[in-house]
């Protein structure tokens, strides 16, 4: 998700019942990750606030304060991994310090649900834009995980400067061929294929932004509406 889901759109459930709805099972078990905010614990009480009516089986991973000695055994039981938003460089990090990094990746091959919004976007590819290291400030970050190819930008129309400094880092070659997802937008990937997009808001949209000899080619794509 470029933004949007309970934190930024606490009245619009389109994206986070679209996640639970790719779930294996009826009462899906979700396992939220605020290890980019910190572990703030308004966050997470917003994400059991937001999800304990929807009749999910809920729990946090918290990295900051860990409670979760088995990682490993605790993520491969859960059927959706929500990753919320804040500093991608720092998620990364911690991440990596605790081997959670490990564990996402074989998650993702046994068929878990991975999503996420802002940081929680960025985190699965391999580069992306990122405001971790000054607030006013968009740079790259070559640190990602890898599950998919390329670069992300989220926020693309939700901040001013996401999209002029994204198209320039694609143009110089510091960032690869990649995505790029409005706030109320989701990339949907099946493996390392995008399956399609879709969106919580009308006007959401995401796009496909490659180098060529002249600068960039943004190329909108199709998106499906959730709501009616």
């Amino acid at each position: 998700m470029g933004g949007g889901g309970f934190s930024m759109e606490p009245d619009n459930p389109l994206l986070d019942d679209f996640v639970l709805s790719l779930a294996r099972r009826e009462r899906p078990r979700v396992a939220f990750v605020a290890t980019a905010s910190g572990d703030t614990a308004i966050y997470v009480a917003d994400f059991y606030r937001a999800f304990a009516p929807r009749g999910c089986e809920l729990s946090d991973i918290g990295l900051f304060d860990r409670r979760i000695a088995d990682l490993r055994a605790h993520v491969l039981a859960q059927d959706v991994v929500y990753v919320g938003g804040g500093n991608t460089a720092s998620l990364l990090a911690v991440w990596r310090a605790h081997g959670l990094d490990r564990v996402l990746t074989e998650a993702w091959h046994a068929g878990v649900v991975l999503a996420g919004v802002s940081a929680g976007m960025n985190c699965w590819f391999e580069q992306s834009t990122t405001d971790s290291f000054a607030p006013d400030e968009i740079a790259a970050l070559d640190d990602g995980l890898g599950l998919l190819r390329g670069s992300a930008c989220p926020h693309f129309d939700g901040e001013a400067l996401r999209r002029p400094t994204y198209h320039r880092l694609v143009a110089e070659g510091v960032l690869r061929d990649g995505w790029a997802a409005d706030d109320g937008a989701a990339l949907v990937f099946s493996g390392v294929e995008l399956l399609e997009v879709v969106a919580s808001r009308p006007d959401a949209a995401a796009y496909r932004v490659e180098r060529t000899a002249d600068g960039v080619d943004e190329r909108r794509l199709d998106v499906r509406f959730l709501g009616s």
